[in-house]
C-alpha cells in the first residue's frame, strides 16, 4: 500500500516516549517502532510480566511501569513515579483501550468500565502528565478513537450506561468521549498557549487481541465470530499507522485525525480521518471535560 509508512518515521533519539497498553496489539506495534528510531520508550502496562515479556522484543530501550487506566489510584500512583524520574516527556501515546462484550461491569472507582478505562483514565493521566509533556517545549499527546464513535450519542442523564445497558453501544460512547476529550485538549491547549500538540487516530479494522477477548463471554459462538473478525480486518502492522503518524509526524497539527483512507475508513493507507457529527461539537466537549475534571478530581493546568 502506497502513502505514509513506518519508514517516514523521524530519528527519535533523545525522546522520551509514553504508551500504555503496549505489551500487545497496536500498542505494542507502536512502541517497536518508536523504539527501534531510538526513542526510549515507557511501556505502561496492566501486567508487568506481559510488559517485561513484551519489552524483550522490542529492538530499543524500553522499561516497564505498571499501570490500570480502570483505577485512579493507579493513574495517579504512576503519573508520580513516572515524573519523578522523567521529568520531561515528549509523547504520550493513550493506546490502551478496553473492549468488553459481556454484562456491564464498573472500575475501581464506579465508573462503567468501557468509559472509565477508555476516556476518564487517559483523561486523568494526561492532565497529570501535562506538566512534563510540557517540559520540553514541544510535547505530543495521542488519543486512540475508533470509526464507532460516528454513529454513538452520549447520554448526560446516564452517562454511566446503568439504565439499559448495551456492550457494543457503551463501547461506541467510550470511543466519542475519547474523540471529544482529544479535541477539547486541543482547544484549551492553543488557549493557553501551551507548547503540547494533542492529535487523533483510529486504527479502523484491525486484527488485535482485544477482538477474541471481546467475545470469550459467548463460548463456542464467540470464538466462530472472533474468527470471522480476523478475516474481515488488516494487520496490526497497517492498523497501527494512524496513531504512528500521530505520534511522529513532524508535521502534525493540533487536532488533526488520522485513519485509514478506505472502504469506509476501515483500512487502508494513512489519511485525514472524518469526525461524527457530535464529536465535531465544541460544547458536547466542554460539557463531557466538565464531567471528566469532577469525577477523577484532575484539573487541568
Amino acid at each position: 500500500m502506497s502513502g505514509w509508512t513506518v519508514d517516514r518515521i523521524p530519528d527519535q533519539h533523545g525522546r522520551i516516549v509514553v504508551v500504555t497498553g503496549a505489551n500487545s496489539g497496536l500498542g505494542l506495534v507502536t512502541a517497536t517502532e518508536l523504539a527501534r528510531r531510538g526513542a526510549h520508550v515507557v511501556l505502561a502496562v496492566r501486567n508487568l510480566a506481559a510488559g517485561e515479556e513484551a519489552a524483550r522484543r522490542i529492538p530499543g530501550d524500553t522499561e516497564v511501569r505498571e499501570l490500570d487506566l480502570a483505577s485512579l489510584a493507579s493513574v495517579r500512583a504512576f503519573a508520580a513515579k513516572l515524573t519523578t524520574d522523567h521529568p520531561s516527556i515528549d509523547v504520550l501515546v493513550n493506546n490502551a483501550g478496553l473492549v468488553h462484550l459481556g454484562p456491564r461491569r464498573t472500575t475501581a472507582d464506579g465508573f462503567e468500565l468501557h468509559l472509565g478505562t477508555n476516556m476518564l483514565g487517559p483523561y486523568a493521566l494526561t492532565g497529570l502528565l501535562l506538566e512534563a509533556l510540557t517540559a520540553g517545549g514541544g510535547g505530543r499527546v495521542v488519543s486512540l478513537s475508533s470509526i464507532t464513535h460516528k454513529n454513538a450519542h452520549l447520554d448526560f442523564d446516564d452517562l454511566m450506561s446503568e439504565r439499559g445497558y448495551r456492550a457494543a453501544p457503551a463501547y461506541g460512547r467510550s470511543k466519542l468521549a475519547t474523540t471529544l476529550f482529544g479535541l477539547e485538549l486541543d482547544r484549551r491547549l492553543r488557549g493557553a498557549g501551551l507548547p503540547v500538540v494533542s492529535a487523533l487516530a483510529h486504527p479502523g479494522l484491525t486484527r488485535t487481541n482485544l477482538t477474541p477477548r471481546a467475545w470469550e463471554h459467548r463460548g463456542r459462538v464467540g470464538r466462530l465470530i472472533a474468527a470471522g473478525g480476523v478475516l474481515a480486518t488488516q494487520s496490526v502492522e497497517q492498523g497501527a499507522l494512524p496513531q504512528l503518524r500521530a505520534a511522529a509526524d513532524p508535521g502534525v497539527r493540533g487536532g488533526q485525525f488520522f485513519g485509514p483512507g478506505r472502504l469506509w475508513e476501515t483500512r487502508g493507507p494513512v489519511t485525514e480521518a472524518r469526525l461524527g457529527r457530535e464529536a465535531a461539537d465544541p460544547a458536547v466537549a466542554c460539557r463531557l471535560w466538565a464531567v471528566a475534571e469532577e469525577l477523577t478530581g484532575v484539573r487541568y493546568p
